[in-house]
């Protein structure tokens, strides 16, 4: 069923997420929107990730409106989307919502997206665009957000490399919106008011330098242990480094990686961080090294290199800017790309400086213009290049 329009009303613009990733992402949306005259955001949680999402909520003072709270213990896909796509098309009705808005390539996002299509609202894509061009990896990252940009009205695409990725998949230009990435916008807003916690801080006036790990990915999974043993090789062949891994609350993840690095002197295996300690934990580091998709952008927009644990990325315009370097999930080509990283501090030096290819930490506010301009409530917004 279409919500009927409310001509005298402000438009309800439900911002729909389940993980952690999309809260903080989605965070400076939300404040934009509430800025844009003619608009009222709304919060739909899935519950995806629930503690991890919880947490990156309250570092941004945000509150679901409505929460579906879908999480299981080692739930399946299919169990995922089968609970979420009945209860968010009912709770899209009940909030009257005049636009959704989801993130990326989350299952959250495709299945919220899926649900507005069947109600007849539209929805806006934010962070549109990205591919990998191999739909295994990330899995199931690059189905969902394909499958996303099939039912987006409004596609906000972070760079214009995203944007011709959908030009060429056939979206028509008027829809298409460039807008710089939310990542930016968020990670240094809280990167510049919240202090490195003090044994971390510590470790840098000893000399020490920061290296933050994640790892996570699906696809990695199979070859997750090896992986870590990598890890466990680079950080004993640098002494001076002091390793931190958030571990993710996944147990299969737990059971890869903990044998290997749970006893080495200079890796720290943490619970997993919120947004107000990872944010300056990052922007202290002297590089990242990752699977995870947010990451790489929010290293480039603090200027701190990034080694990617990926075979592919959809964020190719680190790799060409110089900001981040695939590093693979090969163990051997791992083990390798990141040493030579740590004993190379002129190439980090360039890394450093190179420009930062996703935004100008004005995204929001030209998501938030465009979706007025939608309704018929402001001018079209620039495109961000």
């Amino acid at each position: 069923m279409t919500v009927p329009a409310r001509p005298s009303q402000p438009k309800r613009i439900v911002l729909a997420f389940g993980t952690r990733p999309e809260a903080t992402k989605m965070a400076p949306v939300y404040a934009a929107i509430q800025r844009q005259p003619g608009l009222t955001p709304l919060i739909l949680s899935t519950g995806q990730q629930r503690q991890m999402l919880d947490e990156a909520l309250a570092v941004f003072g945000l509150t679901p409106d409505e929460d579906l709270n879908v999480m299981t213990e080692r739930q399946t896909l299919a169990e995922l989307t089968g609970r979420i796509v009945p209860q968010a098309g009912r709770k899209l009705r009940e909030m009257g919502a005049d636009m959704v808005l989801v993130h990326g390539d989350t299952t959250t996002s495709f299945c919220v997206a899926l649900s507005a299509f069947y109600e007849g609202i539209p929805v806006g894509h934010v962070e549109a665009g990205l591919r990998s061009g191999n739909m295994q990896e990330p899995f199931p990252e690059e189905a969902n957000r394909r499958l996303t940009g099939v039912l987006s009205t409004l596609d906000f695409a972070p760079t214009p490399g995203s944007q011709a990725n959908l030009r060429r998949e056939g979206k028509a230009a008027e829809g298409i919106f460039v807008t710089g990435q939310t990542a930016v916008d968020a990670v240094r807003e809280v990167a510049g008011r919240v202090s490195l916690r003090p044994e971390w801080q510590a470790k840098l006036d000893a000399g020490q330098r920061l290296l933050t790990v994640t790892m996570h990915r699906r696809e990695n999974l199979p070859v997750m242990a090896e992986m870590a043993e990598a890890l466990a090789d680079v950080a004993r062949a640098h002494p001076d480094t002091h390793f931190v891994y958030p571990v993710h609350l996944n147990p299969a993840v737990q059971e890869a990686v903990r044998p290997a690095l749970g006893q080495l002197p200079n890796f720290e295996l943490t619970e997993p961080l919120d947004y107000a300690q990872m944010a300056p934990l990052m922007a202290a580091s002297t590089l990242l090294a990752t699977d995870s998709g947010g990451l790489q952008e929010e290293g480039a927009a603090l200027g701190v290199p990034v080694a990617v644990l990926r075979n592919v990325t959809e964020r190719p315009e680190g790799v060409e800017a110089g900001v981040l370097t695939l590093a693979g999930n090969d163990p051997e080509q791992m083990r390798a790309v990141l040493n030579g990283l740590l004993d190379d501090e002129e190439g980090l030096a360039r890394m450093r400086a190179a420009r930062n290819p996703y935004g100008d930490g004005q995204a929001s506010g030209r998501i938030a213009q465009a979706i007025a301009w939608f309704f018929g409530l402001a001018e079209r917004p620039a495109d961000w290049s």
